[in-house]
């Protein structure tokens, strides 16, 4: 059976919008329940740069209809800071997940974990960032009552047990080794399939039950809307990884083939907000899959 396949943008909160995608009338209240009816899901960015409180995080849940999904960046201060180097991650990753983020219930999608350009891949600190990482909502509750006094309102109830997905984002050559791919596929991690025009790597190997990318644009970093070119063959290679299978014309890091599956979930968001690019290019790769959001609604622009 082929997974499912979400697609969405990256944040919703943005000036620019307002008045193109946003209509020119709309509190800025109702942003996240107008996009949430224009695009299957959301990477909450907010929760990269500082800790999020569960009033937040119930608040997204229940402006957002059944079916929608939330993905959540990490903190930077993890990732870009502390860098998982020594003991004072432990209660940083506490605090993260005691800040709310188990409050999204079912609409809690997978943890996206982006590196800097300047943070190159040792093994051994990488696994142990790794092994750091909640496989379930009980295991991440656990994690959570390690919090300190930074979370003035920690919320750790897992409620219904459930497998919580984790996707990496690498900016940095030293990561394009086999030792890299086996480490994500040990601990089940997905790679980011990061599309820009940064230098970044770009890979596609598939190292998780589900496949995640970020199309960050296409002219400039964050801007530039996708051709329809481009769109068909995101669209072809969505639909393969979808059904389980590895495009034919794949980028990889390893020659070690991933294992065959009937089907993989699929999490794409454009992040070429720019220029107010990201929402329409996201409706018109779901259109080119015949998906649409968990509850239409009418999209009025001025365009």
């Amino acid at each position: 059976m082929a997974g499912r396949i979400r697609i969405g943008i990256s944040g919703w909160r943005y000036a620019g919008w307002r008045g193109v995608f946003y209509p020119r009338k709309l509190a800025q209240a109702r942003e996240l329940d107008f996009a949430s009816r224009a695009v299957q899901t959301v990477e909450i960015n907010g929760s990269h740069y500082s800790l999020q409180s569960v009033k937040s995080y119930r608040a997204w849940r229940d402006a957002t209809p059944a079916g929608f999904v939330f993905s959540v960046k990490g903190p930077r201060y993890l990732t870009h800071m502390l860098r998982f180097r020594d003991e004072t991650a432990i209660p940083a990753i506490s605090n993260f997940f005691a800040s709310g983020v188990l409050a999204l219930g079912d609409k809690l999608g997978p943890f996206l974990w982006q590196f800097p350009p300047n943070f190159s891949f040792r093994p051994e600190a990488f696994e142990r960032f790794l092994e750091l990482l909640p496989k379930d909502t009980a295991a991440a509750a656990r994690l959570a009552q390690g919090h300190d006094t930074r979370v003035k309102e920690p919320w750790f109830e897992p409620g219904r047990k459930r497998a919580l997905r984790h996707a990496i984002e690498i900016r940095h050559a030293s990561f394009c080794t086999d030792e890299f791919v086996r480490l994500l596929r040990k601990h089940g991690a997905a790679l980011v399939v990061s599309d820009s025009v940064a230098g970044w790597p770009y890979a596609e190997d598939l190292t998780s039950d589900f496949a995640y990318l970020r199309l960050h644009g296409s002219e400039t970093l964050y801007g530039g809307s996708y051709k329809d070119e481009a769109l068909d063959e995101w669209a072809r290679r969505i639909e393969c990884w979808a059904a389980g299978a590895q495009i034919g014309d794949a980028r990889l890091i390893s020659s070690a083939k991933a294992r065959p599956r009937a089907g993989r979930d699929v999490f794409c968001y454009f992040d070429n907000d720019q220029k107010v690019r990201a929402p329409f290019d996201a409706r018109r790769l779901m259109e080119r899959l015949g998906l649409t959001p968990p509850v239409e609604k009418q999209i009025e622009t001025s365009r």
